[in-house]
């Protein structure tokens, strides 16, 4: 029979000291007994957008609610997006970002910025970014066509600089022209609620994106990650890319891995509208475990949440005409739990890979690790306790952010 020690982890001034057994602890030290729980590195959620202006209002999720709420749920840094508008400046949008960020964060955090708009100012300015700031991603917009949406000339030359300054590229993709010409049709035939959302953009459409992208990254040379894969379709395009040697990262987050898109056709309004996110939650009900099966085996490698959330009254901009929906869900508290649930509680991964795809993968591929994603000697002490055989009922009535509705409610 083996016996394991547990090593004990010593922390000062939020640094990792020391790790091991019989550690000489100074007088006065606080002792968390740990013992019957899994010890691990604080999650790092990829894709926030906290407080973002978007469709005409604002995200009700703040710096200070959104970090919050990452905290109760097990994550210690998020992911945000600096997202200009376009004809604004790259740097000067990064700082008003900064201004919102920096008294009200509860967790670390960091930023990717988004090209919206593309000059040379904007090349320009990417390299100062990268150079002055430590920004080390941006991300491209192939969807919301006459607002962040980049024409193939653009994207090709966003990727090239991003190559030039070694910045990780990452997109959003889904064919914008596509979505705009069938929301067109839906609204024309009378399709107005939050079902033709999903419609109008269904899974081909961001297979097809998805695709494009990875064919333009590949000719530049230039590293993609593309973000919230959200269908079947999209996620065997990066795996089969990958496959075929290119170097490209998938990204499923939270929504896309706990619920599904059934919720669409809900006969409550509000039901049905605080689902709307893009790309959409895909009505197949097989899609989040195909997805989980994905990432445990390393097809996908990173989980976000793109948390992006609004209350019912905003939701409800959008009655009569779902275009105007503002798109967005939670997840940035229940990102770990779900992902437990879902693919180490259901056997899909071990606890390690569990880690690997909530923290270290996306600490590495930012440029983060080995101060963040590992429990090791001069890492940041970002350190969650974890305790697999608990359980808990997801509910907009006690997860503590600010939208009023929960897309994993009771589970």
């Amino acid at each position: 029979m083996i016996a394991y020690l547990t090593p004990d982890v010593l922390v000062e001034d939020g640094i990792i000291q020391a790790i091991g057994t019989d550690l000489a602890v100074p007088g006065g030290t606080r002792v968390i007994e740990a013992a019957g729980r899994y010890v691990m590195p604080g999650g790092i959620d990829t894709h926030t957008h906290m407080q973002l202006p978007f469709m005409g209002t604002s995200a009700v999720d703040d710096f200070y609610w959104g970090t919050r709420a990452a905290l109760a749920g097990g994550t210690t840094m998020i992911l945000d997006f600096v997202l200009p508008q376009r004809n604004e400046s790259l740097v000067s949008a990064y700082v008003q970002w900064r201004r919102w960020a920096d008294d009200k964060v509860c967790c670390d955090y960091g930023f990717h910025v988004g090209v919206t708009w593309w000059s040379d100012k904007v090349k320009e300015e990417m390299a100062q970014l990268v150079d002055e700031c430590g920004v080390n991603s941006f991300k491209m917009f192939m969807a919301y066509k006459d607002t962040w949406q980049l024409l193939d000339e653009d994207l090709l030359k966003s990727f090239t600089q991003c190559k030039a300054i070694g910045a990780l590229a990452q997109v959003h993709a889904e064919n914008g022209d596509i979505i705009k010409e069938m929301s067109q049709r839906m609204l024309a035939a009378g399709v107005t609620g939050p079902e033709g959302h999903e419609l109008c953009r269904p899974e081909e459409v961001e297979a097809e994106a998805t695709n494009r992208a990875c064919v333009l990254a590949n000719q530049v040379g230039c590293p993609l990650y593309v973000v919230h894969v959200m269908s079947k379709s999209a996620a065997d395009v990066v795996s089969a890319k990958r496959r075929q040697g290119h170097v490209v990262y998938g990204e499923p987050i939270a929504a896309g891995l706990g619920t599904d898109g059934t919720h669409y056709w809900n006969r409550c309004w509000r039901h049905a509208a605080a689902h709307v996110m893009g790309p959409p939650l895909r009505p197949d009900p097989s899609t989040p475990a195909y997805l989980m099966d994905m990432l445990a085996n390393n097809d996908l490698q990173c989980t976000g949440t793109d948390n992006c959330t609004f209350t019912s009254e905003q939701k409800a901009m959008g009655k009569g005409d779902f275009t105007k929906i503002p798109n967005g869900v939670n997840g940035v508290e229940d990102r770990m739990s779900v992902i437990w649930e879902k693919g180490v509680a259901s056997g899909k991964m071990d606890p390690r890979r569990f880690v690997a795809v909530t923290s270290t993968n996306a600490a590495k591929i930012f440029n983060v690790y080995p101060r963040k994603g590992v429990i090791a000697v001069g890492s940041d002490a970002d350190i969650v306790v974890w305790n697999g055989e608990a359980s808990r009922v997801i509910s907009a009535r006690t997860h503590h952010q600010r939208c009023d509705f929960n897309v994993f409610e009771a589970r």
